[in-house]
């Protein structure tokens, strides 16, 4: 194997290393599932219900979240999804031809 093939594999190998222990790192420094004294992040629920409809002027509770709260959010997952689709229908209508490609 040449040289710089080994060089390469020790420097890839060295980077994933050093990423699994960082994230072993973050791991051990959550808290524990189930325990009582857990940080809950129940506020952000509590003001959607309170506030959802003095804030977004809408009485549907879901569609205020999504569509006011989260839009920046609910836009990506919906691009994302729509792309996939895209991707998805080209493939078949490729595939659906007869005849060697090009």
């Amino acid at each position: 194997m040449p040289r710089r093939r080994i060089l390469f594999l020790a420097v890839v190998f060295s980077i994933a290393l050093a990423v699994n222990y960082m994230l072993l790192l973050v791991v051990m420094e959550m808290p524990l599932y189930g325990h009582p004294d857990n940080p809950h992040h129940n506020y952000v629920a509590e003001r959607y219900i309170e506030k959802g409809v003095e804030e977004s002027i809408g009485y549907n509770l879901v569609g205020n979240i999504l569509l006011d709260y989260r839009a920046y959010d609910t836009f990506l997952e919906t691009t994302v999804i729509f792309c996939a689709v895209v991707a998805v229908a080209l493939t078949l209508t490729t595939l659906g031809r007869s005849g060697p490609p090009g």
